[in-house]
């Protein structure tokens, strides 16, 4: 039965994973079936083993996404400093009339790619110290590209 169901749910890659877990699946669909409710065991265990199959599936696709491993040639790339520091300065061009926390705050993100705790870890405050940072900075950076725009 659990071998149907994985050649139904069309699983090919790590079949004895998800035997394994279609079997503790089995285990425990008898441990709580419940005769008096007037169900078949086999109906009941083969829905049970299905649907545990299906939520380890769709947690392992999860897993799978959010893990990507670049190509070895992706770690083989040079980088261009220039362009960086080009960056830098266009994006520090807009940074005029922030303070210096609204600067970092400003840098973290949008350069470096950090989030808010990131940032609140590297720069050892509170999310919410951060949160006011960026308040504070993306009106002004607002008005600064739209005057940079004129």
């Amino acid at each position: 039965m659990i071998y149907h169901i994985i050649k139904s749910l069309q699983i090919y890659k790590d079949v004895e994973e998800y035997f394994q877990t279609g079997m503790i699946a089995l285990w425990d669909a008898q441990q709580r079936f419940d005769p008096n409710k007037g169900a078949i065991f086999s109906t009941y265990a083969f829905s049970y083993i299905k649907g545990r199959i299906m939520t380890d599936l769709k947690n392992s696709r999860k897993l799978e996404d959010r893990n990507v491993y670049p190509e070895e040639s992706y770690w083989e790339m040079e980088v261009d400093n220039g362009e960086q520091r080009l960056q830098l300065a266009n994006l520090l061009f807009y940074c005029t009339d922030l303070t210096e926390k609204q600067k970092q705050w400003v840098i973290y993100t949008f350069y470096y790619g950090m989030t808010i705790q990131e940032i609140a870890k590297h720069e050892r405050v509170s999310p919410s110290a951060v949160k006011k940072w960026r308040v504070g900075a993306i009106p002004k950076l607002k008005k600064n590209i739209l005057l940079a725009q004129c």
